[in-house]
Order: structure tokens, then C-alpha cells, then sequence
């Protein structure tokens, strides 16, 4: 399984960006998938996930009522849809994919495949 991240840049605060994650393979619908973030200096930090076939969504709190995880089985691809971005939100976005369950886990070790990360920079 390849994932491919896209849709960072530069963006003020109070702005929008929505992330993708396009995904090879064709299982992509039966695995939990999670968003993750990492900004300089800090250790990797759950963002987002959503069971296999989009049924439930999970967040971390900072990112409830903001962010928006969604996913197109049938375009194979994941999204993180992000509104109302704070500077605190700049970080390298990892999509991720739990190919052994449909229910997500909010642990980054739990997870077997990762994109290669988009950045998103939030100025103030």
C-alpha cells in the first residue's frame, strides 16, 4: 500500500486548507485510516481518523468543531478538511492506514503504512 499526501501550503489563520491522501491498492476500503501531524521539535500527535467505511470519526480535541476527516472508498483517497487554522496547527500532516482493522486506533504505532507528509504553515 502507497499513500500520497497533498494539499499543504502556506495559509493565514482563520484560513482553510484540505488535505488529500491518495492511496494504491484495493483494500484501501477495508482499513482504518488516520491523519497525524508533527510540528518542529515535538513528537508525532494524532489529528483525525475514520473507520473503513466512514461511518465514525474520531478527533482530537483541538481539532473538533475545525477539522473534517472524510473519505471516498470509491476514489481510494482520504481527506482532512481544516477551517478556522491557528498558527498552533502548522505541522508535517502524515496520512496513515491500519491495514489489519476497519476500527481506527488513536496511537501512530498502531498504524502500518504512512504518507510521506505535507506541510502546513499557519501564519498569525
Amino acid at each position: 500500500v502507497q499513500l500520497q499526501a497533498s494539499g499543504g501550503g502556506l495559509v493565514q489563520g482563520g484560513g482553510s486548507l484540505r488535505l488529500s491522501c491518495a492511496t494504491s491498492g484495493r483494500t484501501f476500503a477495508s482499513y482504518a485510516m488516520g491523519w497525524f501531524r508533527q510540528a518542529p521539535g515535538k513528537e508525532r500527535e494524532f489529528v483525525a481518523a475514520i473507520t473503513w467505511n466512514g461511518g465514525s470519526t474520531f478527533y482530537t480535541d483541538s481539532a473538533k468543531g475545525r477539522f473534517t476527516i472524510s473519505r471516498v472508498n470509491a476514489k481510494n483517497t482520504l481527506y482532512l478538511q481544516m477551517n478556522s487554522l491557528k498558527p498552533e496547527d502548522t505541522a508535517v500532516y502524515f496520512c496513515a492506514a491500519d491495514s489489519r482493522s476497519g476500527w481506527p486506533n488513536l496511537k501512530d504505532h498502531k498504524y502500518d503504512y504512512w504518507g510521506q507528509g505535507t506541510l502546513v504553515t499557519v501564519s498569525s
